[in-house]
């Protein structure tokens, strides 16, 4: 019998490798963002009481990462 490296039982379980909630069908809503005021969509649907930032604008928005 063949002995396959560590991992190599679980396969390709397709998706993009990126972790989240993946999914390629989900249904993206319609946004503007509420600092550049660029249409965009997001995978959720926007809370009216919340901002929505497109790609560009939510990294100023996200906390810096600590190492």
């Amino acid at each position: 019998m063949e002995r396959r490296g560590f991992g190599s039982s679980q396969g390709n379980r397709g998706g993009s490798g990126r972790g989240g909630f993946g999914g390629e069908n989900r249904e993206m809503h319609n946004a503007t963002c509420a600092d550049c005021g660029k249409e965009t969509q997001v995978p959720f649907e926007p809370d009216p009481d919340r901002p929505v930032y497109c790609r560009d604008c939510l990294p100023a928005h996200r906390p810096p990462k600590r190492y």
